[in-house]
């Protein structure tokens, strides 16, 4: 007990849900070059495979593709026989200055009072090495994201120096013609412009840090004027930033919005329309204009996961997704505002709700393949960020949303990297697997072009010659393994739950007493327990990591008419996996 006396002391000076850090500064181009042999290569322009091709790579180039090439004096040879090469993945639409977890978005549901937002922010800035390698596991070496805070400049020119980051492309706060009230913050992520000179004032204020772009944020129901009256607004706000030689994307899901602001010169429509279909004139100026469309097709799905009954991630979340962010899926069990929680429920759940979102994903489907099958550079683009959309995973999900709409896999390769790239020119530096190009491509282990979800099978990630694979890139941490395993608990998901315990697992009742051993045990166990406690919910209240022993002081929920049990469980962690874990109540 003096062992517990002593958790319970050290409880002031801990923290929940911080990722360990990765020595991901150090890592380095290899010294010598790099060959892949015999590999199958996914032109992506075409849809075509070459087979059995070599690819010579020398410091971030492409250098020379082939069948039997020569392999320099001491090259690194990797053996790519029967495996597939596809560039480098591109997410054209994320944010970086949000988590995807529930207390990222004040001005959606605000939730500060139990986690302040400058909490919230200041993980993000703590975690974003994080999130960015976890894009670069799931094959994704290039990222545009797409409006935020100006502190985010700094931090893209510190990460574009690292290998374990995907290319940052960004812009900073949204040129706005409405202002949300959560925001009015200092170096806020959004800025509203009330005139054209203050729109061309937001634009030069941004110049200094370099941006790759600018974007507005262009709202026409609930600003309290029509469309036509914002107009000058907006285009001087296109004006200003093509001036300057940079090309402007535009936020709105209105149809007479995107009307409006393709007319007046924007280059990239960040989503779809959600209350029309696009009909020939819009599409034909699209065209004219040479405009790029991100449909991010799965984005208004992200905040019922929190606060309806579809919270069950998938298991490629739970393998991938930061777990601390996806902990936060049934953080909403525990908020103290059972009226509030009734509410959101009610609304989430309901027919009228659920038929909006059908209406929705209908109407986005149509205009994704009008404006596919009309030849316009379609990208593929997450929003990541927002609650539910996590960074990285959510690529597969919206890949396989634009495939509902009837896109080929050829095509959706294609939007997942060239098109990706052309959103802002920079197809002659990457986007597609080119002899002189940037050395950014994946191996996979399945065919994508035969079924889309292969773009998960990564065996090798090479991001700017710097070669590396998912395992590495996302070493668990002792605190990792503790989250991973009670996010899959909250999920009464047994596999998912059962992954991070090593095979002969032990479980003592402090201080020795042994009540049970082997994952097989703790299957029968568990699993039972999944399925008849339906409120199962384990909130952790605080967290203890020292070396391999991880702390939780959890508050475990069984029943609606019982009070939570508070507990204790120390996990000890050996080789990669939970080894014994100690429980008290």
């Amino acid at each position: 007990m003096k062992f517990l006396y002593l958790f319970l002391a050290l409880y002031c000076t801990a923290s929940i849900g911080r990722s360990q850090p990765v020595g991901a500064d150090s890592a380095a181009l290899p010294k010598q070059p790099v060959v892949i042999v015999g590999g199958n290569l996914i032109d992506v322009e075409t849809g075509r495979v070459r087979e059995n091709v070599s690819v010579l790579i020398e410091n971030e180039t492409i250098r020379k593709i082939g069948k039997n090439l020569p392999v320099p004096p001491g090259a690194t040879v990797i053996d790519a026989k029967g495996k597939w090469l596809l560039p480098g993945l591109v997410d054209s639409h994320i944010h970086l200055f949000q988590s995807g977890g529930l207390y990222t978005r004040p001005d959606g549901i605000n939730l500060t009072k139990y986690r302040p937002y400058e909490t919230e922010r200041q993980w993000l800035r703590d975690n974003m090495g994080d999130l960015l390698r976890r894009y670069l596991a799931c094959g994704i070496t290039t990222v545009i994201d797409i409006g935020g805070p100006l502190y985010q400049y700094p931090y893209r020119d510190r990460f574009n120096k690292q290998y374990t980051s995907p290319t940052i492309l960004l812009t900073g706060p949204l040129v706005s013609t409405y202002q949300p009230p959560a925001f009015n913050i200092e170096d806020s992520p959004i800025l509203k412009a009330s005139t054209p000179e203050e729109a061309r004032e937001l634009v030069r204020k941004q110049l200094p840090y370099k941006p790759d772009f600018i974007k507005i944020w262009f709202l026409i129901r609930g600003v309290g004027k029509p469309g036509e009256e914002l107009i000058p607004v907006v285009q001087a706000a296109i004006d200003e930033t093509h001036k300057h030689g940079l090309k402007l994307a535009i936020h709105t899901q209105e149809l007479l919005a995107a009307k409006l602001g393709v007319k007046y010169g924007a280059d990239f429509l960040v989503h779809s329309p959600e209350d029309g279909i696009m009909d020939d004139e819009l599409i034909g100026l699209m065209k004219k204009n040479n405009v790029s469309f991100g449909p991010t097709m799965v984005v208004n799905r992200g905040s019922s996961r929190f606060l309806a009954d579809d919270k069950t991630p998938t298991a490629y979340e739970f393998a991938q997704a930061n777990p601390y962010v996806l902990g936060t899926l049934t953080d909403f069990r525990h908020i103290p505002e059972p009226d509030m929680r009734q509410r959101y429920g009610t609304f989430f759940n309901g027919p009228a709700y659920k038929a909006r979102l059908a209406r929705i994903d209908s109407i986005k489907r149509i205009n994704l393949k009008n404006v596919q099958a009309a030849g316009l550079n379609v990208v593929v683009g997450t929003d990541a960020g927002n609650p539910g959309t996590f960074h990285g995973t959510s690529f597969i999900d919206e890949l396989n949303a634009m495939q509902a709409a009837g896109l080929s896999n050829a095509e959706l390769l294609k939007a997942a990297t060239i098109n990706g790239a052309r959103v802002l020119g920079k197809e002659a530096l990457f986007g597609s697997l080119v002899e002189g190009k940037q050395a950014s491509l994946l191996i996979l282990t399945q065919n994508p072009l035969e079924r889309i979800d292969a773009v998960r099978s990564i065996e090798t990630v090479i991001n700017r010659g710097y070669v590396t694979t998912p395992a590495r890139l996302l070493p668990d941490s002792p605190a990792d393994l503790a989250q991973r395993q009670l996010n899959a608990y909250n999920a009464r998901n047994i596999d998912a739950f059962l992954e991070p315990y090593a095979d002969d697992v032990e479980l003592y009742d402090l201080p020795d007493k042994l009540i049970g051993k082997g994952k097989e045990a703790m299957r029968k166990q568990y699993s039972g327990m999944f399925e008849r406690v339906k409120l199962l919910h384990c909130e952790l209240v605080n967290r203890i990591v020292v070396g391999n022993t991880v702390i939780d002081h959890e508050r475990v929920t069984f029943a609606a008419d019982k009070p939570p049990v508070q507990a204790v469980a120390i996990y000890k962690i050996e080789n990669g996996k939970i080894r014994k874990v100690y429980f008290t109540r």
